[in-house]
């Protein structure tokens, strides 16, 4: 239909012509219109406590104790199980949040505004890996890492962006690409370049060298320091290609740990969702298949911007680590999104595919006729609370999100 392919075009232009752009960071309470108290968001579709996953309901135990809604873990299970906080997913919020995705008033957010448009999005700082909040952890190391982050790393990086006119991410992410990256499971280069841009201005507004050193150490040391980076941008870009009449392109996918979702253009913010499956990749020494949990987390933003697994061709070496197949196989997975995607993007190119762009703009309906799913690169959480990340790997979207979509949009355009 002539009305789908003007608005999907038109779809395609504004992820294209968006333009993001890092410029603070501030407590979530501050940014967030709505957040209050005993709110917290999370990620993936709306749901409930007794339907939460280990890692989920371990990783909200943890965050009301940081907020001091709860003076320990046992009384915040006993508080949540008796409805005493107030979920949301983060997506309602112009948010997103890694894995768990918890986000509540007084842990700092990076904000990225698409300065296109003027939107902004926001994320969490990325704790580094292994037993972090966003894979389920929550004992005493997580927390006293939450709070170095709220009170010396997230205030820094704020005083540092402020200082400048902020950093636009286009152009890392470009970089990235050449180097290595495809933003999901590898940011090395990624968080390389932001710190170098960064590391000038922390210098410049910082009034403790050894709190400085300490910040430049944790963000040198943590390569997936990007990732949070590259899920706020995501966002920023797919918001304003939300609500476009007749579009069939996905603007965001995400998962809670039991169900995935996903948001159409033209169906505006409802949700189609179907159970979530299990990642396969490989696990650290000591855990396997049996320990893990099925996938959840926000940071499936990338892969509607055209990275991630959709470009694992750039990044040969994530194949090998997520259980893809051999780094000459990379490849293939970003031939297959190719199939399902409506354009590419000419900025970000993958220098094997002699400098073809990024498969950008999922269409529903190319999902639903070649029975080929989204792949999505993605860490691995144990299913136990608390027990923290235990490997990394490749999951697919389930296609009934998909057929659920075009049902959806089919309904909206008037067609039985």
């Amino acid at each position: 239909m002539d009305r789908i392919e003007q608005a999907n075009q038109e779809a395609l232009r504004r992820m294209l012509t968006g333009d993001p752009v890092l410029i603070d960071v501030l407590p979530a309470g501050e940014v967030l219109s709505g957040l209050g108290e005993r709110m917290i968001l999370h990620a993936g579709p709306p749901i409930e406590w007794a339907r939460m996953c280990g890692p989920m309901q371990g990783a909200i135990a943890g965050i009301a104790v940081f907020e001091g809604w709860a003076s320990d873990l046992n009384e915040a299970l006993s508080l949540a199980a008796e409805g005493a906080f107030d979920f949301h997913p983060n997506h309602d919020f112009d948010a997103v949040g890694p894995m768990t995705g918890m986000t509540t008033l007084r842990q700092p957010v990076m904000i990225v505004e698409n300065r296109t448009t003027g939107n902004r999005s926001h994320c969490t700082i990325n704790e580094g890996l292994g037993k972090v909040m966003r894979f389920g952890g929550n004992d005493a190391e997580v927390l006293d890492r939450l709070r170095w982050l709220r009170d010396v790393l997230g205030p820094s990086i704020g005083a540092a962006l402020r200082q400048s006119e902020g950093i636009p991410l286009k152009a890392i992410v470009a970089r990235g690409l050449t180097m290595g990256d495809e933003m999901h499971q590898r940011n090395v280069a990624c968080s390389g370049l932001l710190l170098r841009a960064l590391g000038p201005e922390l210098a410049r507004t910082a009034a403790d060298t050894a709190a400085l050193a300490e910040s430049l150490a944790f963000i040198g040391g943590n390569d997936q320091f990007f990732l949070n980076v590259a899920m706020a941008m995501g966002k920023a870009i797919m918001d304003p290609v939300r609500d476009i009449e007749s579009s069939t392109i996905v603007t965001a996918m995400s998962r809670n740990g039991t169900e995935f979702g996903i948001r159409v253009s033209g169906t505006g913010d409802t949700w189609y969702t179907a159970p979530v499956e299990m990642p396969e990749g490989l696990y650290f020494p000591g855990f396997g298949p049996d320990d893990a949990n099925p996938d959840m987390g926000d940071s499936t933003i990338v892969e509607t911007i055209g990275l991630g697994g959709f470009a694992m061709a750039a990044a040969p070496a994530v194949a090998g680590f997520v259980g893809a197949g051999t780094a000459s196989e990379a490849a293939l997975f970003t031939q297959a999104m190719s199939q399902i995607t409506i354009g590419e993007n000419p900025e970000w190119t993958i220098p094997s595919l002699d400098y073809q762009g990024v498969p950008t703009g999922i269409d529903i309906r190319l999902v639903v006729e070649s029975n080929v799913a989204p792949t999505i690169n993605t860490g691995i959480a144990h299913k136990e609370p608390g027990r923290g990340q235990v490997g990394a790997g490749v999951v697919k979207a389930p296609l009934a999100c998909f057929e659920a979509a075009l049902v959806g949009v089919a309904e909206a355009l008037g067609v039985s």
